[in-house]
């Protein structure tokens, strides 16, 4: 019952809050008579969702494309470099350096020369996206690949396993929890490095994403389409989270301590 309690507690508390602040904003450009091309209100940004739905779905489903592509590409690329560099001290040493350099560089200065070296509209915006999501999956799943128990680490020799039996059968479920934490950053970061490598890209045509509707609302002060379209990239950055939380409890949620409560 209590567990029933808090599952309620988790979701209805933050609907209620967010009917509150909606309410609180929607109150205000009423009564302080804000105009919509500085603010719009709430329910101006649902009439304008509904009203451009056919421009800004076609533009939501460019940009999801885009960060399900990175996501995956990201997951791939981070969980082959963290089990290369638990084999070895001396291949993480080499290559660890190279990863932190990725995730400190602004892909804002980088992005203009991927657009340039790959001549493929969708794949430059992909690559940029991945670098941007690669690290937190190398990072945690490495440290998730070396916090193995000890005494299971020592019990694993004393049996005499191989360092592929090692790997899969006691390396691998102790790094699970980790790697699913990596997920849920990798997952909001694809979807940010999407949409920021629309921006640096700029292109236009059928073919583009939010971004790029963002941008032609601002030059056309159509800022209740602009609101729509955040709306839109906020909700797909929630929605991102909640699924890989959800695949995180079905996965551990019988036999980790982190998913039982």
């Amino acid at each position: 019952m209590n567990t029933r309690m808090d599952k309620l507690k988790q979701t209805a508390l933050p609907v209620l809050m967010a009917f509150i602040l909606l309410g609180i904003w929607q109150a205000w450009t009423v009564l302080a008579e804000v105009p919509a091309y500085l603010v719009p209100s709430p329910w101006l940004i649902a009439q304008t969702l509904v009203k451009d739905w056919g421009l800004l779905s076609g533009a939501l489903l460019v940009t999801i494309k885009i960060m399900v592509l990175a996501f995956a590409c990201a997951t791939v690329l981070g969980v082959l470099v963290a089990f290369a560099m638990v084999q070895s001290r001396w291949i993480e040493a080499a290559f660890l350096p190279y990863a932190v350099l990725l995730q400190v560089t602004p892909i804002v200065a980088i992005a203009p020369l991927i657009i340039i070296w790959v001549k493929d509209p969708t794949a430059s915006l992909v690559v940029c996206a991945t670098l941007v999501a690669l690290f937190p999956i190398i990072s945690n799943t490495t440290i998730g690949l070396r916090s193995v128990n000890p005494g299971l680490a020592a019990y694993f020799q004393l049996q005499k396993a191989t360092r592929w039996q090692t790997l899969l059968r006691l390396r691998v479920p102790s790094a699970l929890p980790y790697f699913f934490a990596g997920l849920r950053i990798s997952g909001g970061l694809a979807l940010i490095g999407a949409v920021v490598a629309e921006f640096v890209a700029g292109t236009g045509g059928t073919g583009t994403g939010l971004a790029y509707q963002i941008l032609q609302s601002g030059y056309q002060l159509d800022i209740a389409r602009m609101f729509a379209a955040l709306t839109l990239i906020a909700l797909t950055g929630v929605g991102v989270f909640v699924s890989l939380a959800a695949l995180s409890r079905w996965v551990l949620g019988g036999w980790h301590e982190s998913e039982i409560r």
